[in-house]
């Protein structure tokens, strides 16, 4: 019977792991493999080939990469495993399918870029990295994980917090050559060379509000006030992503409260429309009863709406919520910031 397999059942015995690279090789190379095996071993492995029926496309892909990860990674083994491998998967899958599948490979098995920096102080990388460039410093600090970016944003002057966080905002892709360039660069006042990955992205608004939602208010202000002065179309975007209608419910009741006495009632009833059972309940909780009543009935009885009327209402809320926050009169609580004493 043969041995069923789907790309969701990778489970397998070592055997059946080999015998899947077999197949997975196809006959010409499987050849030259067997040539290295014991006639017992290669009796076994044929028996579980024969057995084995079709291969999924998950499973070769899984047995192909365990593969030339055990044959490059693993200890004691010269260059001539990492030949053996890559010429064997050239012949199996074709030299550009091979190379770009041992480039992945060799991704997986190396760090995150500038991961060691994971357990430096904020205000060391800060002072370390003051005097370089702002695109320099962008480029690092949208690598970092966004508890330690927003450390060290916190310990530059306001003028460089706004062009950093300026140019982490516009950066997009960043290429293996430009990080090794950076790398080099700094390398004597942050660690160790970097090992070559191919860095896919960095930075992008959402890598800025990230580092934002982390940072004291007085930081984001700061940081915010200079985007909107040169570039308020960055500013703008950024506050759109950095408090969404469904963050209502990180607020106290007080807040909420504050807030309705300064939503027109159409909007919230369209804004309700398109939220979450928890954020409606929050509004409820925090109307009068006969007013909690009347919004449910209204929702109850409106009809199909579009989902832009009701992103739109949502986001004049949000506007209002942030004017209130900007006025002291809420208080939107971030990590790491000081609690509030009512």
């Amino acid at each position: 019977m043969d041995t069923k397999m789907d790309d969701e059942n990778l489970d397998l015995t070592g055997k059946q792991k080999a015998a899947a690279l077999l197949i997975t090789l196809g006959p010409e190379a499987a050849s030259h493999v067997l040539k290295h095996f014991e006639e017992e071993e290669i009796e076994t492995l044929t028996y579980e080939i024969a057995q084995m029926g079709r291969v999924p496309s998950g499973v070769k892909e899984a047995v192909l990469e365990e593969c030339y990860h055990m044959s490059f990674v693993s200890e004691g083994l010269d260059a001539g495993g990492y030949e053996y491998a890559r010429d064997m998967l050239a012949r199996a899958l074709g030299s550009q399918k091979a190379r770009e599948f041992m480039d992945r490979v060799k991704l997986r098995s190396q760090g995150a870029p500038f991961d060691f920096l994971d357990d430096a102080d904020p205000a060391q990388i800060a002072n370390s990295l003051k005097n370089e460039h702002p695109q320099t410093i962008a480029l690092i600090v949208s690598y970092l994980k966004a508890a330690k970016a927003a450390g060290v944003l916190s310990n530059f002057e306001e003028r460089l917090q706004g062009e950093v966080a300026s140019r982490i905002a516009a950066m997009d892709r960043v290429s293996p050559d430009v990080i090794k360039d950076v790398e080099a660069g700094v390398k004597g006042k942050l660690s160790s060379l970097l090992m070559q990955q191919n860095y896919a992205s960095a930075g992008g608004v959402a890598s800025l509000v990230s580092i934002l939602h982390q940072v004291d208010r007085s930081t984001e202000k700061a940081i915010m006030d200079a985007l909107d002065e040169n570039q308020p179309k960055v500013a703008e975007e950024v506050r759109q992503k950095m408090f969404i209608f469904e963050n209502i419910i990180t607020l106290d009741d007080r807040a909420i409260q504050r807030i309705l006495r300064d939503v027109d009632n159409k909007d919230l009833i369209l804004a309700l429309k398109g939220a979450s059972e928890e954020v409606k309940n929050l509004i409820f909780r925090n109307l009068s009863k006969r007013a909690a009543q009347l919004l449910k009935e209204e929702l109850g009885i409106m009809g199909p709406v579009r989902l832009r009327n009701v992103e739109e209402a949502q986001q004049r809320i949000v506007g209002i919520i942030r004017q209130l926050e900007t006025a002291d009169e809420i208080v939107i609580s971030r990590p790491g910031q000081d609690e509030v004493i009512s």
